[in-house]
């Protein structure tokens, strides 16, 4: 990209080598430690294309304008570091650490930043620049052109975006699934057919974005700023919105979960058959597909639903105290302040559901056995789900998935835990009374002392 005539013409960066980049980085690390002879790493116009930079430290280094097209940084630490109208694209950044990096104008087009931490990094737009004959960067003598930073085809999964700048950036058609970007400035940013799935949106704002075509299944909006934003075509089945944004003119462009007499089902009539389909092994009947419909406050306690589809659906104060659901995929599904006391859940997915404020006192998340020569038991699976505030007491969770999910103030009180998954997830404020959570893989668990 041109710092003087805009992204079609490249400024002249000459090409660094190994020795030189070895040398740099020697000085910078003697430099983040106060050593003598340490000099800040300065990659300023410089080609590292396709070079290898893995698990470098290169807090607060320079690469403004530098060319780092295809380079190799996996776990790089960039904490703070300048990224100026960097040309990142297809880089590979999985695990990387840009917390508060300056990447205004920076191009990622095609980068790959899966589980990267980001938070407060600057990604608004640029500003055109001026490269003089002495190699200096100075802002353009006319007036101001912006560079929009562009993020657009990217793959950024699972990473850490929170309170991040984003206003104006080019996300378009990116990856962006299980993002935490609370509290992220997202003004008039570009998502258009963005895959925003799981993200943790929370407190962010939106005002004026292009959300047209971008799917939003259990992507939490609550607290959001939703003003003058475009969600024409927007998949928002599973969505989780507060009562002010589903209110929202705006929110109501986007492609919401009908329920079952909008979709012209018979609610009663699938259930008889879906109870054929599980008495007869599936000779008879039919499997109750009941994914991406509005179900909210509905009664199905006592219901049987094994089995059943419930992919983003729509269960939000539902009634399914006693309901035997083992082995339903629950995936993606609003189940705020559900009643799901006793309710038989053994071997069932509740991946990146929402179970925020949700009864599940005696519930069995259990295993279940799968009737095979093996004979093997099948977990349930609560990866990344949300539980803050869930009512756990006396549930059982042998075995159950739940890394990275969230329990923030839940109650576990007397709930069977042993040999359950519960790497990174989050206990703050969690009530363990008298919890069982022998065998348990407790790593990097948030809000415990070890």
């Amino acid at each position: 990209m041109s710092m003087s005539s805009g992204r079609n013409a490249e400024p002249e960066r000459s090409r660094m080598s190994q020795t030189e980049l070895l040398a740099i980085v020697g000085k910078h690390r003697a430099f983040l430690t106060k050593q003598p002879g340490g000099v800040r790493a300065s990659f300023k116009l410089r080609d590292l294309s396709h070079m290898d930079l893995s698990g470098l430290n290169l807090a607060e280094a320079d690469f403004s304008g530098a060319k780092l097209f295809g380079a190799r940084m996996v776990d790089c630490v960039l904490t703070g570091a300048s990224l100026y109208a960097a040309d990142l694209r297809l880089a590979n950044l999985e695990r990387s650490d840009l917390r508060r990096a300056d990447l205004r104008g920076a191009c990622m087009r095609g980068a790959v930043l899966n589980q990267a931490s980001m938070a407060e990094a600057d990604l608004r737009e640029g500003t055109i620049m001026h490269v003089r004959k002495d190699g200096s960067i100075t802002p353009h003598e006319f007036d101001a052109v912006p560079v929009q930073t562009e993020l657009s085809c990217a793959t950024v999964v699972g990473a850490d975006l929170s309170r991040a700048k984003l206003s104006n950036t080019f996300l378009v058609q990116s990856d962006l699934t299980d993002c935490i970007m609370r509290g992220a400035k997202m003004a008039r940013a570009n998502l258009t057919n963005t895959n925003l799935t799981g993200c943790d949106l929370k407190g962010a704002d939106l005002t004026g974005a292009n959300l047209t075509g971008a799917k939003l299944h259990g992507a939490d909006l609550t607290g959001a700023e939703l003003g003058l934003a475009r969600f024409a075509g927007a998949l928002m089945m599973g969505t989780i919105l507060d009562d002010n944004a589903r209110r929202a003119e705006e929110v109501l462009e986007g492609i919401h979960a009908p329920t079952p007499e909008d979709a012209g089902l018979d609610l009663s009539a699938m259930l008889v058959l879906h109870s054929e389909w599980v008495e007869t092994g599936g000779r008879e009947g039919a499997r109750a597909d009941l994914s991406s419909l509005d179900l909210s406050g509905v009664d199905l306690a006592g219901a049987n639903l094994s089995a059943a589809l419930l992919h983003c659906a729509c269960l939000r104060k539902a009634n399914l105290v006693g309901t035997s659901m083992p082995m339903a995929d629950l995936s993606l599904a609003d189940l705020r302040d559900a009643n799901l006391s006793r309710a038989d859940l053994r071997g069932a997915s509740l991946e990146r559901a929402t179970l925020n404020g949700a009864q599940l006192v005696r519930a069995d998340l259990g295993p279940v056995l799968i009737q095979s020569s093996t004979g093997r038991l099948w977990s349930a699976n609560l990866h990344r789900a949300r539980l803050d505030g869930a009512n756990l007491t006396g549930a059982m969770l042998k075995r159950a998935v739940l890394s990275q999910s969230s329990l923030v103030g839940a109650v576990l009180k007397d709930a069977e835990l042993s040999d359950a998954k519960m790497a990174g997830a989050d206990l703050r404020d969690v009530d363990l009374a008298n919890t069982d959570l022998d065998g348990a893989d407790m790593a990097d668990v948030v809000g415990m002392v070890h």
